[in-house]
């Protein structure tokens, strides 16, 4: 396709749609048809010259050109309380449900590896040995230790929001270092399990086992849970880049991304409620069974609402993403 010809040929109509988007009153009813007709054509032309002989000042100046018509066709939504309520009812926690294939062999493997980091620990005093001081272990792991003294150590309530920070931005980490194929993630899991594995490991060599999971469990459950699901996420990010299906590399990674938003501000959530966990239930003096059970059933709830209502809603259709009227369209390839 020769380019001077073509742009000589719809300049006229580009510069007329540019144009109508400039008036500053209301439009009448024919110029409103002849917005859409020459955004139409307008979308069409971006296609073919992208695709037979793509010029970057060209298709930067159609981009914008149609980006604008496109608004001001569609006009601009406004979030209300009902997108809130269809967030949390179907497009998170369907977005979840549709990844757990993703994260659930996650948390399998690496509840595994902490598991063998602290059987690895406590069995072998030279580990220990190399991690800390003999009296640095004792102050660590003793009755009253810091182990124990490190949930009651601030206010419960800056406690809670510095949890909650903390995990939101390991969470946040994971999902968006997914797109650099998968291996920043990994790093970021391996380093949780490093920590849950040594203190596992340190306390059991003390004898103390016990003691360290009546205090983890309460909050760790849920927390590792959203860790886990944001790793999953990241993860199936990641392999976007690699297989995206179907779809172009750039729609499947885009579309996965839209998705991954929305499990940020769910995830956020979530470890809203583990922290709030971990900062008045984990240090006060309930009972540790009473305190192992309020976990459970934080755990329990939030694995029904994305069992239950995100897998109804990941079978009528929902897949976490925006609506379509507010996705990129698929452009023709050919006038």
């Amino acid at each position: 396709m020769d380019l001077d010809v073509y742009v000589t040929a719809h300049r006229a109509e580009w510069d007329r749609l540019d144009h109508l988007l400039k008036r500053g009153r209301r439009l009448t009813g024919a110029e409103a048809d002849e917005l859409v007709a020459l955004y139409q054509r307008t979308a069409t032309h971006l296609s073919v010259i992208q695709s037979t002989a793509p010029d970057p000042a060209l298709t930067a100046r159609l981009t914008q050109l149609v980006a604008r018509a496109r608004s001001a066709v569609t006009g601009t939504r406004r979030s209300t309380w009902r997108d809130v309520v269809r967030f949390l009812t179907a497009g998170f926690p369907a977005a979840v449900y549709r990844s757990r294939h993703w994260w659930i062999p996650t948390a399998v493997l690496s509840t595994l590896l902490a598991a063998v980091i602290g059987w690895w620990i406590g069995t072998h005093p030279e580990i220990q040995a190399a991690i800390a001081a003999p009296d640095e272990l004792r102050r660590l792991t003793r009755p009253g230790g810091e182990y124990e003294t490190y949930y009651s150590s601030h206010p419960a309530g800056s406690f809670a929001a510095q949890v909650w920070t903390n995990n939101a931005r390991a969470a946040a980490l994971c999902l968006a270092l997914g797109a650099f194929l998968c291996f920043p993630v990994l790093w970021v899991l391996f380093i949780n399990m490093l920590n849950l594995g040594v203190g596992i490991g340190l306390m059991s060599s003390a004898g103390r086992l016990d003691t360290f999971l009546g205090l983890v469990l309460p909050h760790g459950l849920l927390e590792l849970t959203a860790v886990f699901v944001a790793a999953g996420t990241g993860l199936r990010l990641g392999w976007t880049l690699i297989d995206p299906g179907p779809y172009s590399r750039r729609a499947a990674l885009a579309r996965q991304g839209r998705a991954a938003i929305g499990m940020a501000i769910g995830l956020a959530l979530v470890l809203f409620v583990s922290g709030v966990i971990e900062g008045f239930v984990t240090p006060s003096g309930l009972p540790t069974w009473a305190r192992i059970a309020i976990g459970v059933a934080a755990e329990a709830a939030f694995l029904v609402y994305v069992y239950v209502l995100g897998g109804r809603a990941a079978r009528a259709g929902e897949a976490g993403d925006v609506d379509a009227d507010q996705r990129s369209a698929e452009l023709p390839t050919a006038a």
